[in-house]
């Protein structure tokens, strides 16, 4: 019986498939966590939506950037870009069901057992893991409530890009979705920059991975994430496990079985 997380899937149904075989994957006694961002970039993301969810609820979905504008689009939101490899599940009889279970997915999973958190691209460096599981719930309860739009038509956009507990209304979800979905660098007093994607070589000296940053509020906290490809899950940091490894780039896809924090990749095609 052993628990599983899984870097960026990105619709590389065929290469997920070739690593559960490759960890002997066993439905009925081991679990899986998946970082987010099962969909896009590959062209395999409704057979990996179908069997992710096929899998049933003791397996484990954060949301990503790319899960949330597949959400968006099925809402008919304008400001979702329009180069996207998701027209299949947009196509599929099934595709109202797909979204109903993918909106339904939290943003953070926090196992209080093993002290693993799992989410797309990391935690704050602001919050304790009591302020993120109950922000995270606070975007959770607009995407999954009856009128999902209000919240849509306004996910998108980098301000605020700065923690407050004064924030508001769609300003305040953003920026909550924003640290658990597209951050990577931060200045020192925890602001995100969400413009520079470049090389950690080529950053400016004023710019640090959101993990390296001293004094985190949630330093301790065994923190699994994604998002991040150019990292290739190096990041030197204790507790800090990143996944995504580049698969829909033709690099690998990654998992870690949490028990002995071992890893397994296979090498995509």
């Amino acid at each position: 019986m052993s628990t599983y997380a899984i870097g960026d899937v990105q619709g590389c149904f065929s290469a997920l498939q070739k690593l559960l075989l490759h960890i002997q994957f066993k439905p009925d006694v081991d679990t899986l966590w998946f970082t987010g961002d099962l969909v896009n970039r590959g062209t395999q993301s409704l057979e990996v939506l179908r069997f992710v969810k096929n899998l049933g609820e003791k397996h484990k979905v954060v949301l990503g950037n790319h899960d949330l504008h597949l959400i968006a689009l099925a809402f008919g939101n304008p400001q979702t870009f329009h180069s996207h490899t998701m027209q299949d599940v947009l196509a599929a009889n099934d595709c109202d069901e797909l979204i109903h279970w993918l909106r339904h997915r939290p943003l953070l999973h926090h196992e209080e057992d093993t002290g693993f958190v799992l989410t797309h691209a990391g935690l704050a460096p602001q919050w304790s893991i009591q302020k993120a599981s109950a922000l995270a719930r606070e975007v959770e309860q607009a995407l999954q409530s009856d009128t999902p739009s209000h919240f849509l038509d306004h996910l998108y956009g980098n301000q605020p890009d700065y923690w407050q507990d004064e924030l508001t209304g769609v300003e305040r979800l953003r920026c909550v979705v924003n640290y658990l979905t597209r951050m990577r660098f931060c200045y020192a007093d925890g602001r995100m920059n969400l413009i520079y994607k470049g090389t950690l070589q080529d950053k400016t000296a004023d710019l640090t991975p959101w993990f390296a940053l001293p004094h985190r509020n949630n330093a301790e906290i065994k923190i699994i994430f994604g998002h991040w490809a150019a990292l290739n899950g190096e990041t030197n940091v204790p507790h800090v496990y990143g996944l995504d490894t580049g698969c829909v780039w033709g690099n690998c896809l990654t998992a870690m079985r949490l028990e002995d924090e071992k890893r397994f990749s296979v090498k995509c095609d």
